[in-house]
């Protein structure tokens, strides 16, 4: 057994970074470590399900994120990937025909559902089942022109399956369409389609084939349907995002994984309401952040089995008796998203969404090999099931590689003796006003690769010194972290993660399909229909930041983050013509409406006019809140559209604009009791020798420890904590609970030195030219959103600006290991 301890904030040495630390234990970059129990197979990107064979000697892996999915097709007894059928969508379903003979798959947003053929351990396609058109297709003026039914919503995207125990019917989910399909097998028509109230995640049917039950994700309920009929049964309330569902043979108790919260709900099915919520939580008092997304039941019954996404274990409950319990867990790859018994109940599968480990893009290169979405490779383990004593071994494992414990909630650890960053939540603090700024998509190589001192690489550098005098200045002065790590992979998830330290389930399994535009909605940044009185279905249990704040009674004003323009053209936002929206509830009168939102169009310095205006008014009547927010984004850039900025004139601005942010504050009433955290809301813009996760942080403060090189992995969760305990604030979730504060990056006694921002030392006038590398193609992208152009050739296209169009980016490199079996069977060695 590893030897190491990390299960507390000041276990790691301060150069820790992430990777393997030895005896098959890996620090993440999330500050979280996993032990993995099991062999471990290699399967594809993003493994969502996976069903066993009725004769119990192959197991199907259904892989669903940025890449093309795909079905892994694994030889259960030789414990190894046979074969692997490619397929331009799929989604969560999968689901054997009675027979054996045939295998239902999820089309997605193709809106279909592909039949495939079993014969010989091989899969073929077959004949799609076709269930609306698909979300790209456009609509026909004659809405009588259907396909067996009439049209479902445009954004309709087929989610999760179940096929009647007789083999007639097969039963589908519409997961933004908010539909649920019923589909007569022999002729392939669709028997009826019913509304749902909400975006739904999968069915099941009843044992005896009478009631399926549907799971509405972002309604908090399960709705029953008779499953011949398809008329209306009832709705039992459950706890929020509801998603995999687990049935007893005897269709008696309905287990449902809710993932908003930390439990499973038994439903007994009799009375049509839930009667038991099983605790799934690794502590007792544990904030959310367990995110259980599927459940399994043992052969006889017995066990259930609960994937923990964000606690990277297995819950295994004992259910044998009216009150359930949980007997331990298994540790697991990153961020399980299935586990379940063989059939002879002999072996355990676990699918980790994340795989094994996370990697370097240091060698981003052609074919996007080094995109962050092609870096998080999907495990299927394979272990013994558990007895007593084993289960016992394993728990104990589980519960020394976590970094949360209920101790460390309130309080955090090995804090110092004297620092303005409070021991305790509600403890004082000489820093009464946080400043939050949030950036998109830079890698601290990227960035501050040249800097004379921290761990950089130059080569990697696009945006150096000469670009970015600001943060490099910001950087020597009040202290370079160069440990410091986003947990987001993308923005959909990133300001997910900025804003509330926890992205939903929803949020990371759609993100890579939304990003490898196979369909899929950007719903992040609260978008869309509210589901809960934080927001929509993205939405975290407790909400964001603000929400918490409010709680407290503590003041919060947002600029730019989760809000978006009232209605106008682009031509009006960029004269000032119109006005900003709150997203979510809990920001509603508390943004300033004369703040741009997202819109590259935008100069970012206009933006920082707008605040500093109003900042100015604050400060005077000294009613500056505790905590601002403050996005400045336009360091995305635009590519190399013919007449916009060039990649390096729009980072010049950016940086320009939060030089001048750190100095208006700087110079301000409120200075003295003031800190400034900046971030990027993701990193997945450019290359890193370290992590594709690492980024540029940077603090400010009277309170900051000087001109020096801070190495303690930091994150983002963890910037979160240090602004939590600041504020008075509890933390949200287990992942700023468990998150390291920063307290090495402040010392005890304040220096009010002001900081004078740096004028741009490139014309930030500098056009792209219609011979620029990727004009054409920057031209055809789509900037209304962060992150909605195809962010891999986006990268590319600033690379080649920079760099020279002659200078292709190298091809990946990989940094950590991972052993897996290979299709022979023998042991491989795999980076």
């Amino acid at each position: 057994m590893c030897s190491l301890t990390v299960s507390t904030y000041g276990d790691h040495p301060m150069t820790l970074r992430p990777g393997p630390l030895g005896l098959g234990v890996t620090l993440l970059p999330n500050g979280w470590t996993i032990a993995p129990a099991g062999r471990h197979l290699v399967v594809g990107d993003l493994p969502l399900a996976m069903a066993e064979s009725p004769d119990g000697r192959w197991l199907l892996v259904s892989n669903n994120g940025y890449q093309l999915p795909s079905i892994s097709i694994v030889d259960i007894q030789h414990q190894n990937v046979r074969g692997t059928l490619q397929l331009d969508h799929a989604w969560v379903g999968l689901a054997w025909h009675p027979d054996g003979k045939r295998v239902y798959v999820s089309g997605a947003a193709n809106n279909t559902v592909h039949e495939l053929t079993w014969a010989n351990g091989m899969l073929t396609r077959g004949t799609d089942i076709v269930l609306g058109r698909p979300m790209d297709a456009p609509q026909p003026e004659d809405a009588s022109e259907n396909l067996n039914r009439p049209d479902p919503a445009p954004q309709s995207f087929i989610g999760g399956l179940a096929i009647s125990p007789d083999g007639t019917r097969l039963f589908a989910v519409h997961v933004l369409g908010q539909i649920v399909s019923a589909v007569d097998l022999k002729t392939g028509h669709v028997l009826r389609s019913l509304e749902l109230p909400a975006e739904a995640y999968t069915c099941i049917v009843s044992p005896d084939g009478s009631t399926l039950f549907v799971s509405v994700w972002g309604g908090a309920t399960v709705r029953a349907y008779d499953a011949h009929t398809l008329e209306p049964k009832g709705e039992i309330a459950v706890g929020e995002h509801p998603n995999a569902m687990a049935m007893t043979r005897d269709g008696k108790r309905l287990f449902v994984a809710c993932a908003n919260t930390n439990a499973v709900w038994t439903v007994d099915v009799a009375s049509g309401r839930a009667v038991e919520q099983i605790r799934i939580s690794m502590f007792p008092q544990a904030p959310a952040g367990s995110t259980p997304n599927h459940v399994s039941l043992s052969p006889d019954d017995t066990r259930l089995l609960v994937a923990n996404a964000d606690n990277n274990t297995v819950a295994v409950v004992d259910v044998s008796k009216p009150a359930s319990e949980v007997m331990g867990f298994v540790p697991t790859g990153w961020y399980p998203t299935a586990a379940m018994f063989s059939r002879d109940g002999r072996q355990m599968f676990v699918l980790s969404g994340k795989g094994l480990s996370s990697e370097s893009n240091a060698r981003y290169g052609p074919n996007r090999a080094g995109y962050i979405g092609n870096l998080l490779t999907g495990t299927l383990s394979i272990l013994p099931s558990p007895d007593a004593d084993a289960l016992q071994t394993l728990t104990k494992m589980a519960l020394r590689v976590t970094p949360y414990s209920d101790e460390h909630r309130l309080s955090p650890a090995n804090a110092p003796a004297a620092s303005p960053i409070p021991k305790r939540v509600g403890d004082p603090s000489p820093i009464t006003h946080v400043f939050y700024i949030v950036r998109e998509n830079r890698t601290y190589d990227q960035v501050l690769g040249d800097l004379d001192r921290g761990n950089g690489d130059p080569a990697l550098t696009l945006f150096g010194d000469e670009v970015t005098p600001n943060a490099h200045a910001i950087a020597r002065e009040f202290g370079v972290l160069d440990n410091f790590y986003v947990d987001a992979e993308v923005s959909y998830d990133g300001h997910a993660w900025s804003m509330g330290a926890y992205a939903t389930d929803f949020v990371e399994k759609m993100w890579p399909t939304n990003y490898a535009r196979r369909g899929s909605v950007y719903l992040s940044e609260g978008t869309g229909a509210m589901r809960n009185k934080y927001g929509n279905v993205t939405a975290p249990q407790d909400g964001y930041i603000w929400d918490a704040a409010i709680r407290k009674g503590v003041s919060v004003r947002s600029y730019g983050e989760f809000t978006h323009w009232e209605p106008g053209s682009v031509a009006d936002r960029v004269a000032g013509k119109l006005k900003a929206i709150a997203s979510v509830p809990g920001l509603e009168g508390r943004i300033d409406p004369n703040y741009p939102p997202w819109e590259l169009a935008v100069k970012d310095n206009a933006r920082v006019d707008v605040w500093a205006k109003e900042f100015a008014q604050f400060d005077a009547a000294r009613t500056v809140p505790a905590l601002s927010i403050i996005r400045l984004g336009n360091d995305h850039t635009n590519g190399t559209r013919v007449g916009w900025p060039t990649p390096r004139a729009m980072v010049a601005e950016n940086d320009l604009a939060v030089g001048r942010v750190v100095e208006t504050i700087s110079r301000s009433r409120v200075w003295k009791e003031s800190a400034i955290f900046i971030l990027e809301d993701d990193a997945q813009g450019g290359p890193d020798h370290v992590d594709a996760h690492r980024s540029p942080g940077l603090v400010i403060s009277p309170f900051a420890k000087r001109r020096g090189v801070d190495s303690t992995l930091y994150t983002t969760s963890g910037m979160l904590r240090t602004m939590e305990l600041i504020l008075g604030l509890p933390p949200m979730t287990q992942y700023d609970a468990a998150a390291t504060p920063m307290y090495n990056a402040f010392q005890p006694t304040p220096d009010l030195a002001a900081f004078a921002h740096l004028e741009p030392r490139v014309p930030l006038d500098e056009r792209n030219d219609q011979w620029a590398w990727g004009a054409d193609a920057s031209s055809r992208m789509n900037m209304a959103e962060a992150d909605l152009a195809p962010e891999r050739e986006f990268n590319e296209i600033i690379w080649r600006s920079v760099k020279g169009p002659n200078t292709p980016m190298p091809p990946t490199v990989r940094s950590a290991w991972v052993r897996s079996r290979g299709a022979d069977g023998d042991d491989d060695d795999r980076r």
